[in-house]
């Protein structure tokens, strides 16, 4: 039997979540909906929900302050929708554990696309065994069981996070650009994607690192991009 996705749409303009209802329709998805951050936050609560598309301006509680609410029980991939002028909004939600961003107005294609990439990351969170344990120093990344402890202690990474590591501990002392990262995580061209990845490396940094203003492991180097250091 094929898997079953259910996405939460959240937004307070109808004609929006219309739209979203249409673009991601599909015999493997189940789609939920809400107008404002309560209600969604209320229904992924009761609910299994594997993606959440975002709002950032909403009634009653808007998006920025539903994600902190969610993050605190819940890693469920997140894409915010935005308009064009939120760029702040979407800096502080990448920050505060958003895998991803769609402005509007929609290209239906790259909604699509975008929903499925962290569809499948989710997914594979949970999924067969693909390799054994990855050890850096403190940090172990078991890809078989899909968890992350440092120094001993588990760490709660999103699915990006997840990702992110994974390709830097996969190959230890190699520098990835942020286009490289962005394209390998993300699967999409890596157009404006330099502030995106900067923001999920900050917040990764703040999980695995004892001081993230000076890292022991996730090393920038400047000009160049980023690398997890084996010493």
């Amino acid at each position: 039997m094929k898997a079953m996705y259910n996405i939460l749409i959240c937004d307070d303009e109808q004609d929006i979540v219309n739209a979203l209802k249409i673009y991601l329709d599909a015999p493997d998805v189940k789609l939920f909906e809400a107008n404002d951050g309560r209600s969604a936050l209320d229904i992924i609560k009761s609910e299994t929900i594997h993606l959440v598309l975002l709002d950032v301006m909403m009634p009653r509680l808007d998006g920025i302050s539903a994600m902190v609410q969610l993050r605190k029980f819940s890693n469920v991939p997140v894409i915010l929708l935005t308009a064009k002028s939120e760029d702040t909004d979407k800096v502080l939600g990448l920050n505060l554990g958003a895998d991803d961003y769609i402005t509007k107005p929609f290209n239906p294609v790259e909604v699509s696309a975008r929903v499925r990439s962290q569809l499948r990351r989710y997914t594979q969170l949970g999924g067969s065994p693909v390799s054994d344990a990855i050890v850096i120093g403190g940090i172990e990344l078991d890809d078989n069981s899909k968890k992350v402890t440092v120094d001993g202690n588990p760490v709660s990474l999103t699915p990006t996070e997840y990702e992110i590591l994974k390709l830097l501990m996969n190959n230890p002392g190699k520098v990835f650009s942020p286009a490289d990262i962005y394209r390998n995580v993300w699967n999409d061209t890596p157009f404006g994607s330099e502030n995106t990845v900067a923001v999920h490396i900050r917040h990764l940094r703040e999980k695995i690192e004892i001081n993230p203003a000076d890292p022991h492991y996730l090393k920038v180097i400047w000009g160049h991009g980023y690398k997890i250091s084996e010493k």
